[in-house]
């Protein structure tokens, strides 16, 4: 009696949790699609166009792949442009290395056409010695230059020519810009008073290298050499030069 009581007593209820899962999953979804149908009714509602937001999206890429093009086109000239302003700056040099080589060559023209102008003069074929070249290079210091002259044989070398040079510089003095004049510094003023005058003896030619020191802010623009002979009969002869420094132009 007891044991069929109690099995009757038993209620069998069905569970089913997957179908319960499904349910909820599904009107989970079905709510955010009703959200999402929701926002985009809103939207279109308030002025949106997707097609039309879609559509300007594209010509927008369109017109930024046409930027970047033109871009790189403006990159490339602008690197050409560089490189003819660097070829442009290379011809402006060597036009004014050339300028500075014509000048120089200038300078030494002027001093030849001195040369044979000292060769045809009156004095040269008296006195017998000419300065066939003068050369000036820049000292060790500031200031410093070493003369160079090369002396030669006007007439025939019978005998031995002997004499003397004097060295005078003329130019603009510091004074100048105060109301000075020009001055004329002669060899004594250029050793600080250790030469008065250098002695030259030779048949055929002769080399004389002389240091001379200009005053601070003497400007040079000519250089003149007398050639004294040793006879007294015989008037001295003066050649002028350019001051043109070696390796200045």
């Amino acid at each position: 009696m007891l044991g069929s009581d109690a099995k009757s007593g038993l209620v069998v209820r069905p569970h089913a949790p997957t179908r319960r899962f499904i349910l909820v999953v599904t009107l989970i979804l079905l709510g955010l699609f009703g959200i999402y149908i929701v926002y985009e009714l809103g939207r279109y509602d308030g002025g949106y166009d997707r097609l039309a937001v879609a559509q300007q999206r594209t010509e927008l890429e369109v017109k930024l792949e046409r930027l970047e093009k033109t871009n790189r086109e403006l990159r490339t000239q602008l690197a050409e442009l560089d490189t003819i302003r660097i070829g442009r700056a290379r011809e402006q040099a060597e036009v004014a290395r050339t300028i500075g080589d014509l000048q120089a060559q200038v300078a030494r023209q002027t001093q030849e056409l001195a040369f044979y102008r000292g060769i045809v003069a009156q004095g040269a074929t008296a006195v017998g010695v000419k300065v066939q070249q003068l050369r000036i290079s820049a000292g060790t210091k500031p200031q410093r230059f070493v003369v160079h002259i090369a002396l030669a044989r006007s007439v025939r070398p019978d005998n031995v020519a002997a004499g003397s040079l004097g060295i005078s510089v003329d130019g603009e003095a510091p004074a100048k810009a105060a109301g000075g004049d020009d001055a004329t510094l002669e060899l004594t003023a250029l050793t600080a008073g250790k030469l008065h005058e250098l002695p030259f003896s030779f048949r055929y030619f002769q080399n004389i290298d002389q240091e001379v020191v200009l005053p601070a802010g003497f400007k040079p623009e000519h250089i003149g050499v007398e050639v004294r002979s040793n006879r007294k009969d015989v008037a001295p002869l003066t050649q002028t030069f350019l001051w043109t420094v070696d390796g200045s132009g």
